[in-house]
């Protein structure tokens, strides 16, 4: 298998941790995505026609993208995606929540602090943080009395959530508020095959 990725990407984070707790061999094929590489031709026409890394090519010519979905064909038939069909929608459940309220608000806050971008849109990047905010409220409600998201086992939905929220901080949010949200960290981090931190972004990721 090869995963096309940008290492500092939490998006990739995530396949990457994945592909490490299920000790599956890939091949990793870097796309600098801000020198243009995830917008060729080639890319759009054969990898991902959104331009969007991380894209998993898990047999010759054959292309998927969207990291939940790669997470999801990773895990099926394995201990981190429940065979149960109502335990499996909660998963999904979260996973949906992550791209609607966590990594639109909290990633995309991050990213314009980290690159210098902050200042040019002051009241936008205002907004993103609160709607991070209002999404680590969700789950600490629903964690303040749960081990993990679903059927009190760490699975997928758990990873997902992870890779942004551990690095709120980053955005602007700390995360002292949420002692349910903090203790779960602390529990997913625990899981046996956990990668190191991202990398920072590149030179060229930053505002000139």
């Amino acid at each position: 298998m090869r995963l096309y990725d940008f290492l500092p990407s939490a998006n990739g984070y995530k396949v990457r941790t994945l592909f490490a707790q299920l000790g599956l061999a890939y091949e990793l094929v870097p796309v600098d995505i801000f020198a243009g590489e995830s917008h060729t031709t080639d890319f759009h026409a054969n990898k991902n026609p959104d331009g969007r890394i991380p894209v998993l090519e898990p047999e010759p010519g054959r292309f998927l993208a969207e990291s939940n979905a790669i997470l999801l064909f990773l895990a099926e038939g394995t201990r981190l995606l429940p065979e149960d069909r109502f335990a499996r929608a909660q998963v999904h459940q979260w996973m949906f929540f992550e791209q609607n309220a966590v990594e639109p608000n909290l990633g995309t806050a991050r990213y314009w602090r980290l690159t210098g971008r902050e200042p040019q849109q002051p009241e936008a990047f205002r907004q993103r943080v609160s709607g991070g905010v209002r999404a680590l409220e969700t789950m600490e409600r629903h964690l303040r009395t749960r081990t993990f998201l679903v059927e009190e086992r760490y699975t997928v939905a758990d990873l997902c959530l992870f890779a942004y929220v551990h690095l709120a901080p980053e955005a602007g949010v700390e995360l002292t508020p949420y002692p349910g949200v903090l203790a779960w960290l602390e529990r997913v981090r625990q899981q046996p095959g956990f990668i190191g931190a991202l990398p920072p972004y590149p030179a060229n990721a930053h505002v000139r």
